[in-house]
């Protein structure tokens, strides 16, 4: 009796191990793709991990968080985890402009495939970049504004971090726009550090005790326009036009309560997809454009509803 459980346990242990060697087999053929989010504590950039996770699942791979909490020094290092650890390819969203360029440089030496989404370090892109078009996107915007206002006013602009592709691309947009309505101008700027709301609060209440002449705000993320449409509140300044650019779930309920006059939706979900999918392509060996631009859709309490039911 004695020997046969014993036979009945060796033979469960060497199940056991073949499914674990199965098992390792498996993961062995699973591509490991590293994800490098600047900052989950963006909504932007949680919906991109979220959407990742989700199009990587589906395509059986394994993917890897780092949040760098915005601090770009700790996204070097995370970046430089993932190589020491082999991964298959990086999706990078750069947590700023400073030290940017070291992890595309890092990866592409280790010959590790790499999709910038959001921000492209300038002097060192990915092998293909994923963003909406912001220049398109904040031009329109800008005429938008131009509308709204008769083209006629003063703006306050709380600006996103300096340097970084999506702050450069929306004041390029949004400046030739008003290029065609001199009556319009920017009375007064600043940079946030994190596009956070707070953030946004604080520089537009500093900007409408020093500028009282502004009738329009515009937060470069719709978290900075949020924020300034507080200060605007608590100024009981009920004249001031805020908009606002990323079309988070916030923003588009702030448009939908009329808290912001208009935003830029990104599609969002969609540009998480891409990375994956480009990803997929380029560890087949496939050559992609090197840049993927998606449109932004200008959205107001119009067409709103939509997108805060099914967001793109």
């Amino acid at each position: 009796m004695i020997t046969k459980i014993r036979r009945a346990l060796c033979l469960s242990a060497v199940l056991a191990l073949l499914i674990a060697i199965a098992g390792c087999s498996q993961n062995d053929d699973q591509p490991t793709i590293g994800l490098a989010v600047a900052n989950q504590q963006a909504d932007f950039f949680n919906m991109i991990r979220q959407s990742v996770e989700a199009a990587g699942e589906k395509e059986g791979m394994r993917i890897i968080v780092a949040d760098a909490k915005g601090d770009g020094d700790t996204q070097v290092s995370q970046i430089q985890n993932f190589i020491t650890q082999g991964v298959d390819a990086i999706i990078y969203i750069p947590a700023g402009a400073t030290a940017a360029t070291i992890p595309v440089r890092d990866a592409k030496a280790a010959g590790i495939p790499i999709v910038t989404v959001d921000r492209n370090p300038d002097g060192a892109p990915g092998d293909t970049f994923i963003a909406t078009d912001s220049v398109a996107a904040a031009r329109e915007l800008g005429e938008h504004v131009i509308e709204l206002t008769n083209g006629r006013g003063a703006i306050g602009v709380i600006q996103g971090q300096l340097g970084t592709t999506p702050e450069i691309a929306r004041d390029q947009g949004f400046r030739e726009a008003l290029s065609k309505a001199p009556g319009l101008r920017i009375v007064a700027e600043q940079a946030s550090q994190q596009w956070a709301q707070s953030e946004g609060f604080d520089i537009a209440t500093d900007m409408l005790q020093a500028h009282p002449e502004i009738t329009v705000l515009f937060g470069r993320a719709d978290a900075l326009a949020l924020g300034a449409a507080a200060a605007a509140r608590a100024q009981n300044r009920p004249d001031i036009t805020v908009v606002g650019f990323d079309g988070d779930i916030a923003g588009l309920q702030g448009v939908k309560d009329g808290g912001l006059a208009a935003t830029v939706t990104q599609q969002t979900y969609k540009m998480g997809g891409l990375a994956v999918e480009s990803v997929k392509k380029l560890l087949a060996g496939e050559s992609l454009p090197a840049e993927q631009l998606q449109p932004g859709v200008l959205t107001t309490k119009e067409n709103v509803a939509p997108f805060l039911e099914n967001h793109p």
